[in-house]
């Protein structure tokens, strides 16, 4: 007889709640976003095992899923009353957020206005760190995201993590930041074939890279004003 494993013994990357905090809400499954919900399993069948029966109620479909009570969740082995007003809860956020009118986004025309909406990730950092700027078709702020973290005098980067970012979050163009610990607002060559390397990733992706910013807490440099982006 097959033993079904449990989530504490499935490999880190599997697990919901570890592979959220890896690789972000994006990365996980209706599923798995569920089990987070559900928070544990019953007897051989993990939260997993349970959101995937709970979405069969509704044939996968979310909308409708929106739509079940509290007896029809409770039908599901395993899913008591507790996770049930959990789950109920979860889909009332969901319905109160669409009902409320989304905040004017901030449009970028500038290195200016980058680095005034940059400058905060930044402050008083004693290391380097990498960001990301995503802006949509209207030159508008989309999101700012971290994408490293490195020592006092550098930070690796991936391009292929910065431009799968920029598609979960449908991201026409980005800009680039890192900071300077140093205080240098001078362009290292590695900061130079970094820009050139990811430049070349967007071309390719149709997702231009339209500037990088060097941050200090005295300034900043921008590599589109300089002309040598």
């Amino acid at each position: 007889m097959r033993q079904i494993q449990t989530i504490p013994s499935w490999a880190e990357d599997d697990r919901p709640r570890e592979k959220m905090m890896r690789k972000g809400r994006n990365a996980l499954s209706d599923a798995e976003l569920l089990a987070i919900i559900i928070g544990t399993g019953t007897g051989s069948r993990t939260a997993v095992d349970l959101a995937r029966e709970l979405l069969q109620l509704a044939n996968g479909d979310l909308y409708s899923f929106g739509h079940l009570r509290m007896a029809q969740l409770c039908e599901v082995r395993g899913i008591g009353e507790s996770k049930a007003i959990s789950i109920l809860a979860a889909l009332e956020l969901g319905r109160r957020r669409k009902e409320q009118a989304p905040q004017k986004r901030q449009k970028i025309f500038t290195s200016q206005s980058a680095y005034l909406q940059l400058k905060p990730y930044f402050s008083d950092l004693l290391h380097e760190e990498f960001f990301v700027l995503f802006l949509n078709r209207n030159q508008e702020m989309i999101s700012i995201k971290q994408m490293s973290v490195g020592g006092a005098t550098g930070t690796f980067v991936d391009s292929k993590l910065i431009f799968k970012a920029a598609i979960d979050c449908s991201a026409s163009s980005i800009m680039l930041a890192h900071n300077h610990p140093s205080g240098s607002l001078e362009p290292s060559q590695q900061d130079k074939s970094l820009t050139r390397q990811i430049k070349q990733c967007g071309m390719f992706m149709d997702i231009p890279v339209v500037d990088h910013l060097i941050i200090t807490d005295n300034g900043y440099f921008s590599f589109s004003d300089a002309r040598i982006l």
